[in-house]
């Protein structure tokens, strides 16, 4: 049985704490600038939750791990500086992707799982987030250029796009 499934109402503290612990991870890794003033967290995990964009890997103890996917467009995705998308076809977007306990290679599974199930999509993460770009770039995902968030911050813009 796969470690993998939609979250239920009942892993939203786990979540919660999932976020914390990544973001704690961030800072100790000198990334000060992404997931500030308490984003992403209850409100963000309730929101995926309720449009069942909310994916969580449980161990059998409770999730470990979360990422949110969700089918496209985006708007912040619709203007990218640098190269462009690999493909203007429907796509998926995976938002949040969160690890309690970095290292073990659960971030990479839940990309793999991600990218087999759906053939195109579309990610994005912050310039100081090492880490997580080295996680994506391993699962296939391909760097494209550079996306501006809602609140202006710019993003590093990756796409998977099946062969």
């Amino acid at each position: 049985m796969s470690p993998i499934r939609l979250a239920t109402a009942d892993d939203l503290d786990a979540v919660c704490a999932i976020y914390d612990a990544a973001r704690a991870f961030m800072r100790a890794q000198g990334n000060m600038t992404q997931w500030t003033g308490g984003y992403p967290g209850r409100t963000s995990a309730e929101r995926d939750l309720a449009g069942g964009w909310l994916w969580v890997w449980d161990e059998g103890s409770g999730p470990v791990a979360c990422m949110s996917v969700m089918s496209g467009p985006d708007r912040t995705y619709a203007a990218i500086e640098g190269a462009p998308w690999l493909s203007d076809d429907p796509y998926w977007v995976m938002h949040r992707l969160a690890v309690a306990t970095p290292g073990r290679g659960v971030g990479g599974a839940l990309l793999a799982f991600l990218c087999s199930e759906h053939d195109n999509v579309r990610a994005d993460t912050h310039e100081d987030n090492a880490p997580m770009r080295r996680v994506l770039e391993r699962a296939g995902f391909v760097r494209r250029g550079v996306i501006t968030c809602d609140d202006g911050t710019p993003r590093i813009a990756y796409h998977y796009l099946a062969r």
